[in-house]
């Protein structure tokens, strides 16, 4: 009796969206592929983000690199707090601009889960041995659509699949409109809290691994965004939310702080950097390919995870019934089985898989770690 009436508690909380920014996506609006029941205490989003967090895939994630090959130290990123650091910064942009942190949560938590081993190492490789190409966002979004759940995926609504599709970002600039016109805002929030988070915590793991030092940054991105790593996030999310506040659709908080964004003929508002910041941004996110994330690539560890990940591929092309039944099943081809079971790797299991092929082939990623 009492769980039928329960859907009270729901209703109260859609009530409360009506408060929401007039650009909000609110849940009321979610559309899943197959129509299900409401849940009488969540709203639709929280049902994805929970979803999300249960699966196989997201435990995964804290065994899955970052920028560093299954890195040891403790303190070092993985996967799986990266995704948390970008919720945690997508929810603090939605919450100052009044759209939903509910659907932010979702689609940052489920942003990464088609990573590879090794992760962008990994994803470089696969890129380039599949015929149709590779991208960790399209696996993303196979994972929760069609893997998960032996076969039945995850029945997400299409806007949490929409802001998982596209939140990748191509090397260079990339904060302008007409990359993200066509996203909802809360996804554009976790297109760019994704990141300010790996940007701020890359530099951290570069800095503990005494790889970079603070001084070899150019002396214009210190002084703008700060020394401390709780400075250059905080210097960058304030500078979003105040550049993006007509995204809030509250003229009242506008006029008090002064709101001075201008947008251009024909753009609805949309969440940006001030001019000065993005250049900034970019100019670090530059600076941290050529001296960071290239670098790790291309070094002995960088192509011995290149090497693990050929080899496995190539393993299991030929040796296919070392996959479970249940992906060659729903897999179109054999190529897509391997790449299906492969991403779902750690980067220990990938480790200990490779080394029972071709023994000391994984020396190269240990030494002087052991």
């Amino acid at each position: 009796m009492y769980y039928e009436k329960l859907d009270i508690i729901r209703k109260l909380m859609e009530d409360k969206e009506e408060f929401l920014s007039n650009y909000a996506t609110l849940s009321s609006h979610a559309e899943r592929k197959v129509k299900e029941p409401l849940s009488p205490i969540r709203k639709e989003f929280q049902r994805d983000r929970d979803r999300i967090i249960h699966t196989n895939s997201f435990r995964r994630l804290k065994h899955k690199s970052q920028v560093f090959v299954a890195p040891l130290g403790d303190h070092f990123t993985t996967r799986l707090t990266h995704v948390i650091e970008v919720s945690q910064i997508g929810r603090s942009i939605a919450r100052a601009l009044n759209l939903n942190e509910d659907l932010v949560e979702a689609i940052a938590l489920g942003h990464d889960l088609g990573h590879t081993p090794f992760g962008h190492i990994g994803e470089s490789v696969l890129n380039k041995l599949l015929s149709k190409g590779f991208h960790h966002s399209k696996q993303s979004v196979r994972l929760v659509t069609k893997l998960e759940k032996n076969g039945k995926g995850l029945n997400l609504t299409s806007q949490v699949i929409d802001g998982i599709k596209n939140h990748s970002k191509p090397e260079g600039e990339f904060l302008n409109y007409d990359s993200v016109k066509y996203l909802s805002l809360e996804a554009q929030i976790v297109r760019i809290a994704d990141a300010i988070a790996y940007l701020a915590h890359d530099i951290l793991d570069a800095l503990r691994s005494e790889f970079l030092s603070i001084d070899k940054f150019p002396s214009r991105i210190i002084k703008k965004l700060g020394e401390r790593h709780s400075e250059r996030i905080n210097t960058i999310v304030i500078d979003v939310i105040t550049n993006s506040l007509d995204c809030r659709n509250d003229d009242v908080i506008q006029e008090q702080l002064g709101f001075e964004g201008k947008l251009s003929t024909g753009e609805m508002p949309w969440i940006r950097m001030s001019k000065d910041l993005s250049d900034i941004f970019t100019e670090l996110r530059n600076y941290m390919f050529k001296n960071f994330y290239h670098i790790i690539s291309d070094s002995d560890v960088g192509v011995t995870a290149s090497k693990i990940v050929e080899v496995i591929f190539e393993h299991l092309l030929n040796n296919d019934g070392l996959i479970p039944k249940w992906i060659r099943d729903i897999s179109d081809t054999k190529e897509v089985a391997v790449s299906d079971y492969l991403c779902g790797m750690t980067d220990n299991f990938a480790l200990s898989f490779a080394e029972n092929i071709y023994p000391g082939i994984s020396n190269e990623i240990f030494r002087g770690r052991i």
